[in-house]
């Protein structure tokens, strides 16, 4: 039994690194400090207790959270330290001799936090608590509220697949799950607080149900049953696990939305085959057919990792050629980056950094092509819109069934949609749209665009933070010359995808902090 009483009045901040998985976990960390009596640490409060969740899926991810360690260190000079996540499990030794780090927890002593933060006194040196990854069995819930409608719910951890360049199997351990009634009810309470929307995340989501005799099938037949949840979206699903059985129930479900997330990887059954994936191109292909024979309007986005050992350039232009024939919406682009102890370091054939850099943008492109053609083919329709939370100053936001992102037409944003009847602007959940064309906007108008809502979008989804990619006022007045003559919101995050493509590029290579753009770089890199 612990005892509360030390905690009574003290303060947090919580600090995340990562997918949506880490998200989820943190939140629950902070509910659970926050019923001992230790409450989120106001802007500019000096926190009692620090508390980072760390990602290692690339060698910037690491460096990141090095960064962000010493950072909350400097910040909150005399706080109780502890460091968990990915980057803690595979590193802890390195993590723990971090000046002001005292505890460093791995992935079966994360769902524990509080067992590890003893009086709060600091230790002389970081002390490293983790359990080999083959012996890892906990399961540790989390379902966390994303805004004041989307919840993100944890069904699953772990995985067996042991691709050759991935260590989240040594990083989270094996594929484990909870039990559908227990995840069934979370769900129930998210609908109670207000919840509309969920968000089902993982590591290997389909995989589920090996340590409970269950299947992922079930656990989507049984959460269509909760009422409350209005709709349900699968983060990302293996194409081997995901069943016709499936796509047929989605098609045909109360709530379960059409909108799917698949990792390729590579469209070369060369590649494929070097990374141990466990399907080729042509069952990953029948699987898009699937779902848009039956669900012609499905949102589908792809992940992509392009220059991984092995990829030639003839295995990469079969793959361009075999993405650019699927009918999907959206490619998530990712640089491979060498992961210490993955069985892909003994393949010989190495992809330069600058190569990759071209591939990428190669595939950045295509994306932009298919998503635009997407988005286009829906003018003139309607689709309902579930709405969310915005920030002080931006207009209301939200996203139709399959996935398409529309805001309240009003100065200064890019509407995808507009209401049919204004009354229902001030809608406070959902509301029928008719989707628009873009109209046209004046410079400053577009500056908006690009710089709120455009730019901010593109560096979350790679991982960047705002203060690694700068952009000078004369870099976004040159943005907006070059792109004077379209109206697009998707012209605009293309080049939001171009600059942060390009600092990434430059974080990874010339391993630099930050990058600021000039309206020279801008005029280089988009002219």
């Amino acid at each position: 039994m612990i005892d509360t009483t030390i905690f009574q009045d003290k303060t947090a901040v919580y600090y995340t690194l990562g997918c949506k998985l880490n998200f989820s976990e943190t939140s629950t960390i902070g509910k659970t400090l926050k019923e001992a009596g230790i409450r989120t640490a106001r802007k500019g409060e000096k926190a009692d207790i620090c508390v980072i969740n760390t990602c290692s899926v690339t060698e910037v991810a690491d460096k990141k959270c090095r960064q962000a360690i010493h950072r909350l260190v400097k910040q909150h000079p005399g706080a109780y330290v502890v460091v968990t996540g990915c980057y803690a499990q595979l590193k802890p030794d390195q993590v723990a001799n971090i000046e002001g780090v005292d505890v460093v927890l791995g992935a079966e002593q994360k769902g524990e936090l509080m067992n590890y933060l003893g009086n709060l006194e600091k230790h002389p040196q970081g002390e490293a608590i983790t359990t080999a990854a083959k012996d890892i069995r906990s399961f540790s819930p989390s379902c966390s509220r994303g805004d004041r409608t989307r919840y993100f719910l944890k069904v699953q951890d772990g995985c067996d697949y042991f691709c050759s360049y991935c260590t989240i199997p040594f990083a989270r351990g094996r594929s484990r799950n909870g039990r559908i009634e227990e995840i069934v009810e979370q769900a129930r309470q998210a609908a109670a607080e207000g919840g509309k929307e969920i968000v089902i995340t993982g590591v290997n989501i389909g995989d589920f149900g090996k340590t409970t005799g269950e299947s992922f099938f079930d656990l989507v037949k049984a959460l269509d049953q909760v009422a409350g949840i209005e709709r349900y979206r699968i983060s990302s699903i293996e194409p081997n696990l995901l069943t016709d059985e499936i796509i047929e129930y989605v098609s045909r479900s109360r709530a379960f939305m059409p909108h799917f997330h698949i990792p390729l990887q590579s469209g070369s059954d060369d590649v494929l085959k070097l990374m141990r994936r466990r399907y080729d191109t042509a069952l990953f292909a029948s699987k898009i057919r699937k779902i848009k024979e039956i669900m012609p309007d499905a949102f589908i986005g792809v992940d992509v990792i392009v220059g991984t050992r092995g990829e030639t350039e003839e295995y990469f232009e079969d793959a361009y050629r075999f993405i650019e024939g699927l009918d999907v919406t959206q490619l998530h682009v990712f640089s491979y980056s060498e992961r210490p102890g993955t069985q892909a370091l003994k393949i010989e054939y190495v992809v330069s950094p600058e190569e990759k850099h071209r591939r990428s943008q190669r595939l950045l492109a295509l994306s932009d092509a298919k998503t635009k053609a997407f988005y286009t083919s829906h003018i003139g329709r309607e689709a309902w819109v579930l709405m969310e939370k915005s920030k002080a100053g931006t207009p209301m936001h939200g996203f139709t069934d399959n996935y398409m992102e529309c805001m309240i037409p009003t100065v200064g944003v890019y509407p995808i949609a507009t209401a049919n009847d204004k009354d229902q602007i001030s809608a406070p959940l959902m509301s029928r749209f008719a989707v628009i064309d873009i109209p046209d906007y004046t410079p400053e108008e577009k500056k908006v665009i690009f710089s709120k809502f455009a730019l901010p979008k593109v560096l979350k989804r790679m991982s960047l933070k705002a203060e690694e990619c700068i952009m000078t006022e004369e870099a976004l007045n040159e943005v907006i010359e070059l792109y004077s003559n379209t109206s697009g919101i998707r012209d605009l995050e293309q080049a939001a995808e171009h600059i942060a493509a390009n600092a990434l590029y430059q974080i990874e290579v010339n391993h630099v902090e930050k990058v600021e753009f000039d309206a020279e770089m801008v005029r280089e890199l988009l002219g």
